[in-house]
């Protein structure tokens, strides 16, 4: 199994794999990115084609390779991301020999089979049934084919309280995890129920087919019950996830590179039966950061058809600032003439078909909403309008498309585009500021210039073209106990020992022989040198000499603090006049 893992890094291009979910730069012989695992403004992800790794240097500080990659993009298992590079890569996985036990992967493998034949026991009480003839009524209501329902398998649960129970009962399934997987409820009493009884059930499946969780819809419209039950968090079903109809329609997103989002599982399923094959659906009312991400492995546009009330352009606003964060070009269609994309297909096919033609970039649908709501030409009213639209302006990233709509917005507002611009920057230090004074760090150490330096010189030292010779230099003059962290001093003198033992030293296998505590230590050393420190422009020598003056200075402070004796006096002095010596040579240089 350990050789199977390392055949797929091998075969995994890490840039060309990584570069499919965000935009690598090339950053001398690594690439640099914002990093997707949390938000920042300058880029801190750095890449190694050399050794396949990758690491973030920003507030999340995380790293690792093209699994570890993968496993954080999509929120998978570890097996789960192995099967995905083995189908990539063309490798065979012998999963029946694997050394460990993935209880975690167990699992959600057996609750995606457990949905798959709850999802079928739905349609077929559907389609074969009289307990689904009001719901297959229903859908004829709404003008659906047989096609569709069965492309989309809708489903009916019965009134019954124990019908889907009974039935996976049948299958070898606990009630205790059918209730985990979110299909039963437990009493008070301690006995279990359905959790879907006498609605319309749409399976809500990931990217892969899987089947992840249900929505059901109520058919009844007079009844007090909510009109929508869905299924609630599990292992294997988080909303923030979840996109409708994304199994279906991943082809014809990447084929026209553009999606369509829109708010419900009917709004999605009318435009694919009318041949709009690249629409999907949120569940509730904003894009979230995991959706973005999966969609931005296919697209780079995307299109919001949300509702034209209120509670829909707040939701349209909530999804710029994640939608920025990947470089989406971010377009707006609205319905005037119906309530949603349903209806309006019902009502004028044609017309459906020419306002999804013409959709207007997001921030002029913003700007164009603010007028509506603040018509008069007062100065009041232009205040409102700029307190609506400059926090908007100040989320664009891309700062050719951010001139250009302070330009917009000044002309609109009549005053000059330095009043606009000021008002951005102004609005701009002030979140900068609320998010320096969140911010907080958990490290074993502070990232002083010290532990910073000590980083800097080592990653230089492992990332040098020729690392034996520079290693060489540097050894001359810098000793392992000089480095502040006991795990840098445990690597550079590992690394030492291996050039006397071999001659040389090959990165990657340095790497990969390191004990497992040191590994990631040393991932993060090496790629450290391609963020911008402030250190690029001093020379190795100053630096050099600045570690060994921490080291003297905490070696002072560390004799006087011991009990008084000739030994230490003597220690003192000598270790004072180094001291001396390398702030002179600091100064020369």
């Amino acid at each position: 199994m350990e050789n199977q893992i390392e055949e797929i890094k091998r075969k995994v291009d890490i840039v060309e794999f990584i570069g499919n979910f965000i935009t690598l730069k090339k950053a001398g012989r690594n690439f640099k990115a914002i990093c997707p695992f949390h938000q920042e403004k300058s880029p801190s992800f750095v890449v190694s084609p050399d050794r396949g790794i990758w690491h973030c240097f920003g507030a999340c500080g995380e790293g690792g390779d093209a699994i570890k990659f993968l496993m954080k993009w999509e929120n998978i298992t570890f097996i789960e991301a192995l099967k995905e590079l083995a189908k990539k890569t063309g490798v065979k996985l012998t999963l029946n020999k694997i050394s460990f036990e993935d209880k975690i992967w167990q699992k959600k493998e057996r609750f995606i089979g457990m949905n798959q034949l709850a999802s079928e026991f739905f349609h077929y009480v559907l389609n074969k049934t009289d307990y689904g003839k009001k719901a297959n009524e229903y859908l004829k209501s709404r003008l659906l084919n047989q096609i569709i329902i069965d492309k989309f398998e809708l489903g009916y649960s019965p009134s019954s309280w124990d019908s889907l129970k009974l039935f996976l009962k049948k299958k070898k399934y606990e009630e205790e995890e059918m209730s985990e997987n979110g299909l039963l409820v437990k009493s008070e009493r301690g006995s279990y129920y359905d959790r879907f009884r006498g609605r319309l059930m749409f399976p809500l499946k990931d990217s892969r087919n899987n089947v992840l969780g249900f929505s059901g819809r109520i058919l009844d419209g007079d009844t007090k019950e909510a009109k929508y039950v869905n299924t609630p968090e599990t292992p294997i079903y988080h909303k923030r996830e979840c996109l409708f109809g994304i199994n279906l329609a991943l082809e014809e997103i990447k084929k026209q590179k553009n999606v369509f989002i829109v708010e419900g599982e009917l709004d999605m399923i009318m435009p694919f039966q009318h041949g709009y094959s690249n629409f999907v659906a949120v569940k509730g009312t904003a894009l979230t950061n995991e959706q973005l991400k999966l969609l931005k492995r296919y697209t780079d546009k995307i299109t919001l058809m949300m509702d034209a009330d209120v509670a829909g352009i707040e939701s349209i606003k909530r999804g710029i600032d994640e939608a920025e964060k990947f470089d989406f070009e971010i377009r707006v269609v609205t319905i005037d003439f119906a309530k949603d994309p349903d209806e309006a297909l019902k009502k004028d096919p044609d017309k459906f078909k020419k306002i999804i033609s013409k959709p207007i970039p997001i921030y002029d649908f913003l700007i164009e909403t603010a007028q509506k709501r603040n018509p008069e030409e007062s100065a009041f009213a232009k205040k409102k309008i700029g307190e609506e639209v400059i926090p908007m302006i100040e989320k664009i990233t891309n700062p050719i498309v951010r001139t250009f709509y302070i330009k917009k917005l000044a002309g609109i507002l009549e005053v000059s585009e330095n009043t606009v611009e000021n008002l951005v920057i102004q609005l701009k230090r002030k979140k900068n500021q609320l998010l320096h004074n969140k911010i907080k760090y958990n490290k074993l150490v502070e990232d002083s210039r010290e532990l910073t330096i000590d980083k800097y010189v080592l990653s230089v030292v492992f990332q040098s073209a020729d690392p034996n010779k520079i290693y060489h230099n540097v050894f001359e003059v810098l000793k392992p106990e000089y480095f502040l962290h006991p795990s840098f001093e445990k690597i550079y003198h590992l690394f030492f020992e291996e050039i006397k033992k071999n001659g040389e030293v090959n990165i990657n296998n340095f790497g990969k022989k390191l004990p497992d505590e040191l590994r990631p230590i040393f991932d993060e050393i090496f790629l450290f040198a391609s963020i911008d420190h402030n250190l690029s422009n001093e020379s190795l020598d100053r630096l050099i000499n600045e570690i060994k003056k921490y080291y003297f200075k905490r070696e002072i402070k560390r004799i006087l603090s011991e009990e008084e004796n000739l030994e230490n006096k003597k220690q003192l002095k000598k270790i004072s006049e180094n001291l001396k010596e390398v702030e002179k040579k600091l100064i020369s240089l």
